[in-house]
């Protein structure tokens, strides 16, 4: 579709990791972003139809509402959708093993369809336009996905309870060559739930394919020092030496980082995914996060998946990452709205590889959200961006459009599955389990 969008504020995102807003039109040809501007010279995009007249699909007024570049989730498990408050208010390890892995044996492989599709309907109304997810039956993941137009990274959670290394290679071939919207990146759980032997093998396959790789890596103090005891190493040393950062990638939560860490990351470009809603609610700690941006080192959010913060939100998880930093440190100016939005949308698309979607600009894949101005919380409008992180929420959000689709509109899901009846799987689902 031919979508103009106008009597805008556009949100632009500037190379120094700043913001500027443009007064005026956003036009999408298909999939992509291809006008910004006042709209004083919009023959030079499609020129003239018959009559001199520039038919559209669709027009759509914005009414002095602001189009801004859809959040990326850097790090979720999404299937996780039947765990939501089933498991709540316990430390990791117990929750993980006593809890979570049990119930995770009883998963089917359809169930991830439509546990997914929950999930996908949640960052809809977040405004969350891409999501990087690592969980099981990653064929239906992607199915999922690409049925709603929603946009998917994937990244493998094998570990020594369940996959392969020849498995993980053939998901990487394939996924990644399954859609548009589909990609894949290798993975694998984290150090505590992996051998050397498996974790080698994974390195095998980042110098076979010259590829990024991204894990759980130092979520807890307990994780990082176990790592030590075992290999004398943290775990990002770990690996480090087995040659898996050598083409880039990085790490979800990274909270027990220390200057060692902090170089190699540095060196090799790698991107650290932070989850201050997940770490806070299972008291994991808090990420270093003004550490990373200082020297730095590109930063995610991620919310991490629904049994861990039950609630897929990034308007919560920026207004974390920025007041859990600032208590850290004891210092109210240690980290700007501005770097926290920009880590929620252009960092996340860094991190996942996405150049085509990490901005609005004209070429760029038209991944975006209308942000409802005319209410309370976003009055006055005296700076737009700190509105967005520090009052912001998901009642703002009026739209959300994924690859030139709209998906999400004032309340209403259009995507081409049965709302109810991803409801009723999912809770069909949970009672079918022990």
């Amino acid at each position: 579709m031919n979508i103009r969008f106008y009597n805008a504020k556009i949100l632009t995102t500037n190379e120094d990791k700043s913001f500027s807003i443009v007064e005026g039109e956003l036009w999408v040809k298909g999939d992509t972003i291809c006008y910004i501007g006042d709209g004083s010279d919009l023959d030079k995009v499609y020129g003239e139809g018959e009559n001199g007249v520039i038919l559209w699909d669709r027009e759509v007024d914005v009414r002095g509402n602001l189009l801004m570049p859809g959040f990326k989730n850097a790090h979720t498990h999404s299937g996780m959708t039947f765990l939501r408050s089933l498991a709540d208010d316990l430390p990791l390890q117990e929750w993980l093993f006593e809890k979570v892995f049990p119930k995770e044996g009883q998963l089917l492989e359809e169930d991830l369809y439509w546990l997914t599709a929950l999930a996908n309907l949640e960052y809809l109304t977040s405004g969350i336009t891409t999501q990087f997810d690592m969980y099981f039956f990653q064929y239906e993941v992607a199915r999922a996905c690409v049925d709603m137009g929603f946009r998917v990274v994937q990244t493998s959670g094998l570990n020594n309870f369940g996959g392969t290394v020849e498995e993980l290679e053939e998901k990487y071939l394939k996924l990644n060559d399954y859609h548009a919207l589909s990609s894949y990146i290798l993975g694998f759980h984290a150090e505590y739930t992996t051998s050397r032997d498996l974790m080698e093998g994974v390195a095998g396959l980042v110098q076979k394919y010259k590829a990024p790789l991204y894990m759980h890596n130092s979520e807890t103090k307990l994780e990082t020092e176990e790592c030590r005891q075992r290999y004398g190493l943290s775990p990002t040393q770990l690996f480090d030496s087995l040659g898996m950062y050598d083409y880039g990638g990085g790490g979800f939560h990274c909270v027990w980082f220390d200057e060692k860490d902090m170089e190699i990351y540095k060196k090799r470009g790698l991107s650290a995914v932070t989850n201050p809603g997940s770490n806070s609610k299972l008291a994991s700690g808090i990420a270093p996060v003004d550490e990373f941006v200082k020297r730095g080192i590109n930063v995610a959010i991620g919310t991490d998946g629904p049994a861990s913060n039950n609630c897929l939100d990034m308007f919560k998880e920026m207004f974390l990452v920025s007041s859990l930093t600032k208590l850290k440190n004891m210092d109210a100016a240690v980290m700007d709205a501005n770097e926290v939005l920009y880590m929620a949308t252009t960092g996340g698309a860094k991190a996942m590889g996405l150049d085509c979607c990490d901005r609005l600009a004209v070429g760029k894949k038209a991944d975006l959200i209308m942000i409802d101005l005319m209410q309370p919380n976003m009055q006055p409008v005296i700076n737009l961006t700190k509105n967005l992180v520090y009052s912001g929420s998901k009642q703002n959000v009026k739209l959300t459009m994924i690859n030139g689709q709209i998906l999400y509109e004032d309340g209403n899901f259009k995507v081409d599955l049965d709302i109810p009846e991803i409801y009723q799987k999912a809770n069909a689902i949970v009672a079918r389990m022990k």
